[in-house]
């Protein structure tokens, strides 16, 4: 009884214990950074950036920002940046902030919550803060993006610049300077007086300069596309820079294809900022009178294999209607802090695919055949990912700020940004819809105008509603166009939508040779894409850097990161993988692979026999059909 009531008190006391943890309450959070009005700032910002380090890639900055009264002021980094569609501000590569009034240092305090913001107490008397700091560019991929080289620069304003909280970034004006290396030539929308290696900037406001990047170099041409269009073109060597009058009448066809398609011309000069480079990072950003449009050696002097990287341009140049002009409403912000919301990226990101590939055809940049080829890589990509079982299209608008762009171990099951490519896939299919319910006369090009074709000449924004979209389809052709894009955009479980390309005339088949856009694409990502066949792309020395989920290799239990080594005995190579593959059809052997993963070396069976796999599209019946005249020169 004694040690019953003894055994009971330490219970007791126990349970006593646990009902006395400390239980604390959270600090209220009291945000004192002021919202975003749409009201003039009082003054005219100076920015000043010194962009002659092409050795260590430091960008100097002295900036001055005028002020009208002492107290507490915040200054911002921009954060949210258009384009990217998540928190992409490099607030990590600032460095050296100095503030000052009259001469004397002023201190600053970064905020506890947004880190982009800057906290500083404007002194009695001050007419303005003078800001010393330095971007400090990646060196290495390993830190981001190369944007300095000992040929190149790509300047962001974003990344060496402050601003003050408290109003629209529209209403902020502002005066740019920049000293280049000597001898090198800058290219921006941007109107500039040129002083030898210094470039005075004209005055615009903020959110313009933001939007209006730069390009710098020692190898430049400038191509004429139109009296408004030009590519600003460098490079790391002057061979890169040679075209041909056929390649560069390609690239005219292109200004006058989609200026036939979208009617009105949102900026009043275009320049594609056009880098070909082996050392500048890769880069394609949209901007309302630019782009940023980075790619590898070999766009002009590997003409023939060069052709997925020409899709490019048109993809980027449409989106000066489609994702500049227009917007969603929920992605168009006020200023570079407040948070994008990315539900309609099936709109920017979707349809400016589908006007990128109709756009490269109508040009002749890649050729009818070569974008067929296109298509069919895109149809069975997205027929053979399992990821829609679960995840729906409208949650991977998400996935810019989910993910980051950080690369993922298993694509086809997780999904990453398919509203690039099934949003391609949707507006095809209401590409076949409106031919079809009348008969052939109207088609998606009477969306682009009547959408996109408003307001000639305005390069501000006007923003829109999946309602809006459903709006103008209805004029086009009456239908409950919101419910069947709403269904299209969050269903789960249903097959791809590919329904589009059949209606249209074309049908996608699987043959045992690949086709020469195929090749080429393995060539610029320098893998062997076995998707449809062992379900794997082996990068470079037998790396395996995709695994289709459900797929013959994944059930065989290889991973992302696993290396071929060897194949039925013989030393890896991609041909000797593809010869074994091939072997193996109609017969019972399977194919036995030495795998290494991490220190481990073993053996892996794949019991397949199907041969090599390689989409293409086929055409249905005879005559003329919906994708044939799509990809028509108008």
């Amino acid at each position: 009884m004694i040690r019953l009531l003894s055994l009971t008190a330490m219970l007791l006391a126990s349970t006593a214990a646990v009902a006395e943890n400390s239980r604390p309450q959270p600090v209220p959070f009291v945000d004192t950074i002021p919202a975003a009005r749409d009201t003039p700032y009082p003054g005219t910002i100076t920015l000043a950036i010194d962009a002659t380090d092409t050795k260590q890639g430091v960008f100097r900055v002295k900036e001055s920002v005028p002020v009208d009264k002492a107290g507490p002021m915040v200054l911002l980094f921009p954060k949210w940046l258009p384009g990217n569609h998540w928190a992409s501000g490099q607030i990590e590569k600032l460095a050296g902030l100095r503030i000052s009034a009259g001469g004397k240092p002023v201190s600053w305090t970064r905020d506890a919550v947004d880190v982009f913001a800057f906290h500083v107490d404007v002194p009695a008397g001050a007419e303005a803060l003078d800001i010393d700091l330095q971007f400090l560019s990646a060196t290495t991929t390993a830190q981001g993006r190369v944007a300095v080289t000992p040929n190149l620069i790509s300047l962001q304003w974003n990344s060496m610049s402050l601003y003050p909280a408290g109003y629209f970034t529209r209403q902020i004006p502002i005066e740019a300077t920049v000293t280049y290396p000597t001898g090198w030539t800058a290219a921006s929308a941007l109107t500039a007086k040129v002083d030898g290696a210094v470039y005075h900037y004209e005055k615009t406001n903020y959110e313009v300069l933001v939007d209006s990047p730069v390009v710098a170099g020692r190898y430049y041409k400038a191509f004429a596309l139109s009296p408004r269009v030009t590519i600003d073109a460098f490079a790391d060597t002057p061979a890169q820079l040679v075209a041909s009058p056929a390649q560069l009448q390609v690239h005219r066809n292109l200004a006058d294809q989609a200026v036939k398609l979208f009617g009105a011309q949102h900026y009043d000069n275009y320049h594609f900022l056009f880098t070909i480079s082996d050392d500048l990072g890769g880069i394609g950003l949209e901007h309302h009178r630019s782009s940023e449009d980075g790619v590898k050696p070999g766009y002009f002097t590997e003409w023939d294999t060069s052709m997925p990287s020409r899709n490019l341009l048109p993809h980027e140049y449409s989106h000066s209607w489609d994702g500049k002009f227009r917007r969603g409403a929920d992605l168009w912000t006020p200023d570079f802090r407040t948070p994008m919301r990315d539900s309609l990226l099936w709109v920017y990101e979707g349809q400016t695919q589908f006007w990128g590939y109709v756009l490269q055809a109508r040009s002749g940049l890649v050729s009818k055949q070569d974008t067929l080829d296109a298509y069919a890589m895109i149809i069975a990509s997205l027929d053979t990912a399992g990821g829609r079982d679960w995840r729906p299209l409208i949650d991977t608008t998400n996935d810019p700020i989910v993910a980051s762009r950080k690369p993922k171990g298993w694509t086809s099951w997780q999904r990453s940004e398919d509203y690039y490519n099934e949003g391609l896939l949707i507006w095809m299919e209401v590409d076949s819809m409106l031919r079809q319910q009348t008969r052939g006369k109207k088609s998606m090009d009477d969306f682009a105008r009547a959408f996109f074709g408003i307001n000639d000449g305005d390069w501000g924004e006007v923003t829109y509603t999946i309602d809006d979209v459903a709006a103008t389809l209805n004029a086009i052709a009456p239908y409950d166009w919101k419910a069947f894009l709403t269904k299209r955009t969050t269903e789960t479980g249903a097959p791809a939508p590919i329904g589009g390309f059949a209606a249209n005339g074309y049908k996608l088949v699987y043959t045992e040779s690949p086709s020469a856009y195929f090749k080429a694409n393995e060539k610029n990502r320098k893998n062997t894409d076995l998707s449809y066949s062992l379900g794997i792309v082996i990068g470079k020395d037998g790396e395996i850097s995709s695994v289709t989920w459900g797929g013959r290799a994944a059930k065989a239990g290889l991973s992302v990161g696993d290396s071929i080594t060897a194949i039925n005995g013989l030393a890896y190579s991609p041909e000797k993988l593809k010869e074994a593959i091939t072997s193996a059809k109609g017969t019972e052997a399977p194919l036995v692979l030495l795998i290494k993963s991490g220190d481990r070396i073993g053996e892996t069976v794949i019991d397949y026999h199907g041969g090599l796999q390689y989409p293409r599209l086929e055409k249905i019946g005879t005559g003329e059909g919906g994708l044939d005249r799509l990809l028509a020169a108008k």
